[in-house]
């Protein structure tokens, strides 16, 4: 598999490039400007490892698309990441194809803290159909982050999906891919007195079976093992909020436990 990294800015000029067979390193000896974007590409699909920021942990995603394009983040779309991811005037991007002992560990396979709202190319990624007051701290992305502090919320790293007082409202997680999973891990987000929690929750698999869960005011981690099958996409929705004078109830994190079902 051939990968390439690059650093692409606003009027579409390529930075900087590195190619390599199976793993590729780019080092950037700049200052990112807003605009910029880091990209991926792959000759065929597959499992990769990325760590295209020193400041965040490493991931092992599925590339279904040749392309995948991340914004570096500025402003406001700044505030879910670590202030010092994206930051300084030099950086190291690593791309890799993933060992088959990787691929093949029962591991969490909802983890991708590269997803954002424009990715169509890497796996899993999330979309809610809604999120508080549309602003970054607070979207879909986040409940699959990898970041679980939750004490406290609307900065780095108490990121969390928030769902704008909507009962409505529904987080979908797609895997890009079949997976096999058998635990669903819920942390609610736990910056008590200021939020609420969900005293029930259901999650609906693509094969079309609902499971319901109890849920309780705590920020541990909420863990139900469900029965073992082999899905696509799953969907977070029916949250029923405690009765409690506050109004904001929320997601920190969720984790999907399994393996690959190939």
């Amino acid at each position: 598999m051939e990968l390439t990294l690059k650093v692409v800015d606003v009027a579409g000029e390529v930075r900087a490039r590195a190619t390599g067979t199976e793993e590729a390193y780019l080092v950037y000896r700049d200052s990112y400007n807003e605009g910029d974007q880091v990209v991926v590409e792959a000759s065929a699909p597959g499992y990769l490892v990325l760590a295209l920021d020193d400041a965040m942990t490493p991931a092992i995603v599925y590339m279904k698309g040749p392309t995948y394009a991340l914004g570096v983040p500025f402003g406001s779309k700044r505030v879910p990441y670590s202030p010092r991811a994206f930051d300084g005037k030099i950086h190291r991007l690593c791309v890799r194809k993933a060992r088959p002992d990787e691929i093949g560990a029962r591991r969490n396979l909802a983890f991708n803290p590269w997803d954002d709202h424009a990715n169509a190319s890497i796996f899993p990624h999330a979309r809610a159909n809604v999120e508080t007051r549309g602003e970054a701290v607070f979207a879909a992305r986040n409940a699959i982050d990898g970041e679980k502090a939750n004490d406290d919320h609307g900065f780095w790293p108490y990121t969390s999906w928030g769902i704008n007082r909507d009962p409505d409202a529904t987080l979908t997680l797609d895997f890009g891919r079949p997976v096999k999973i058998d635990e669903i891990v819920l942390y609610l987000r736990a910056d008590f007195p200021h939020d609420a929690w969900w005293e029930k929750a259901s999650v609906t698999f693509s094969n079309a079976e609902t499971a319901c869960f109890s849920l309780i005011k705590s920020g541990v981690a909420q863990c139900f093992p469900v029965r073992e099958q082999t899905v696509e996409w799953i969907r977070l929705h029916s949250l029923i909020k405690a009765d409690d004078p506050s109004p904001f109830p929320a997601l920190t994190q969720i984790e999907v436990w399994g393996r690959e079902a190939d």
